[in-house]
């Protein structure tokens, strides 16, 4: 694969991942009408945007062949573990935006960026650390 073809699937799929992200986000702020609303969405918003890159990114940006149970909770949990930092990055933007501007735009603007930034890092983090066994992106 090319590095044009790879980077062009890595962004269409943090689009993706980030679309499903901000949806999840959007029906959890409309259906809870409570404080800790927020929170909830941003968790659960990360929660449906991991699970959606790595699967897509496991296939078609790093071409890991392994399965079974094993693996697959092996190489999730380190994904995960990669995406903490990353995470730290997306959620500060979105808050900071929210927190400075308290609107929806503002908000999803901070989360764009912070994803934005946060998934180049997490390329490299997963490249060397979680699939490292020679695929595609090695």
């Amino acid at each position: 694969m090319t590095a044009r073809t790879l980077a062009l699937r890595y962004i269409a799929f943090a689009l993706l991942a980030t679309a499903g992200n901000l949806a999840v986000q959007r029906l959890v702020l409309g259906a809870i009408d409570r404080a800790f609303a927020y929170h909830l969405a941003l968790l659960a918003g990360t929660m449906v945007g991991l699970v959606i890159k790595y699967a897509l990114d496991k296939r078609w940006i790093f071409a890991d062949a392994e399965r079974g149970l094993a693996a697959h909770g092996r190489k999730f949990s380190l994904y995960t573990l990669m995406g903490v930092a990353t995470t730290a990055i997306f959620w500060g933007a979105e808050t900071l935006f929210w927190l400075t501007w308290q609107t929806q735009a503002a908000r999803e603007i901070g989360a764009i960026l912070g994803l934005s930034i946060g998934y180049v890092v997490k390329y490299r983090l997963d490249r060397r650390f979680v699939f490292n066994s020679g695929g595609a992106a090695s």
